[in-house]
């Protein structure tokens, strides 16, 4: 009877993380149908004029008047909640606890930078994310000293959106989605695809413990805004088209990420699309 119980305990608990985790999918589809239905929102211009015509297919963004306005919605949400809480952050936090909690938050994302690696078939990288892991895990307490990265061990970053784009998938229509910023259809799906292969996820649906996740994300979220603060400020101020120039860092970023130019990309990957 006690192996019975246990049994029916086990596969609630899976079926109940398949049901949100299912929740989040249908989401997402959801969210890609409706762009898809308005994707006739921005005028195309006639084939006639070729300069107007070229520069609509390079931006590729067909329903900008409603990105544009969730753009905003965004930068609204940015001015009243994430600038101030980074700002706050940053002044009473000391920048040695900003260091490791940083360090900490990379090293629970190495499970998902080593699937991405090993589904990319780069097995160089994927050795090095499991040696950044091990020491870091062991001899960084917890990975909040990024001691790796001083044996010869840096970091990298990989995600299924660059996964897709590395076996040939087309980013797809340029989309901004409430809070989320820039997520074209194929990061978009990466971001699903990235929750389903990282434990953390499954671990904490387990236990009925999902705050914690949200808790994470939104650490990760302030400390990336307050490191990235500066730079998106003098964005702002140099652009005429604030929304164009964060549409072009923000593809840039990506390539650069794809093309495992690191360096200067992650940094502003999650603060700068807001």
């Amino acid at each position: 009877m006690e192996q019975t119980r246990d049994s029916g305990k086990a596969l609630a608990i899976v079926r109940g993380g398949r049901s949100r985790f299912g929740r989040l999918v249908a989401a997402g589809m959801t969210i890609l149908l409706i762009a898809g239905a308005m994707g006739g929102c921005a005028n195309k211009p006639p084939a006639s004029d070729v300069e107007a015509r070229a520069e609509y297919v390079k931006r590729n963004d067909p329903i900008e008047p409603l990105n544009r306005y969730f753009f905003e919605v965004n930068r609204f949400v940015d001015y009243m909640l994430l600038k101030p809480f980074a700002e706050i952050y940053k002044s009473i936090v000391p920048t040695p606890v900003q260091t490791g909690l940083r360090n900490f938050l990379n090293n629970l994302e190495s499970p998902v930078i080593l699937a991405n690696d090993l589904l990319q078939g780069d097995f160089g990288r994927a050795k090095v994310t499991t040696a950044r892991f091990i020491t870091n895990t062991i001899a960084g307490v917890g990975g909040v000293y990024d001691f790796a990265s001083h044996i010869g061990y840096p970091r990298h970053s990989e995600d299924f959106g660059q996964t897709l784009a590395t076996w040939g998938v087309d980013e797809g229509p340029y989309l901004v989605l409430p809070l989320l910023g820039p997520r074209p259809p194929r990061d978009l799906l990466g971001v699903g695809v990235d929750m389903a292969l990282d434990p953390i996820t499954w671990v904490l649906m387990a236990n009925d413990a999902e705050a914690i996740g949200y808790g994470l994300r939104g650490a990760n979220i302030i400390d990336a805004r307050a490191r990235s603060g500066p730079a998106i400020d003098e964005v702002e101020a140099s652009s005429i088209d604030f929304y164009a120039a964060i549409r072009n860092l923000y593809r840039q970023q990506r390539e650069a990420l794809i093309n495992n130019r690191d360096a200067d990309a992650a940094d502003m990957s999650e603060a700068a699309p807001r």
